[in-house]
């Protein structure tokens, strides 16, 4: 486990191969409750390939100093991560400049 938020990856490896591979992150959030935004791609074992470029929202705990996984939201396709896009731009545009 992790025990600062920089640390924490969705990189996975099984049998050697890597089978999440991260692409990048921001970190939304810091502190007993972090939020981060992964992009990554996933071998596929029949392509011998990795897919094309996925996202994924996760939310931790840090309990006992370690950061622990408490729930995730997987963006399904890129038409999706337009429309989240899209959306909070719209939203975002109707909150006036802070002075």
């Amino acid at each position: 486990m992790s025990t600062t938020v920089e640390e924490l990856t969705v990189d996975y490896e099984e049998n050697g191969i890597l089978i999440v591979k991260e692409l990048d992150k921001v970190i939304l959030s810091k502190g007993a409750w972090a939020t981060v935004l992964f992009r990554y791609q996933q071998w596929d074992h029949k392509t011998e390939e990795y897919s094309t470029d996925k996202y994924i929202i996760r939310r931790y705990r840090k309990m006992s100093g370690e950061y622990k996984p408490q729930s995730k939201f997987n963006i399904s396709s890129p038409k999706q991560a337009q429309m989240i896009v899209d959306a909070l731009q719209n939203w975002l545009a109707d909150i006036p400049e802070e002075a």
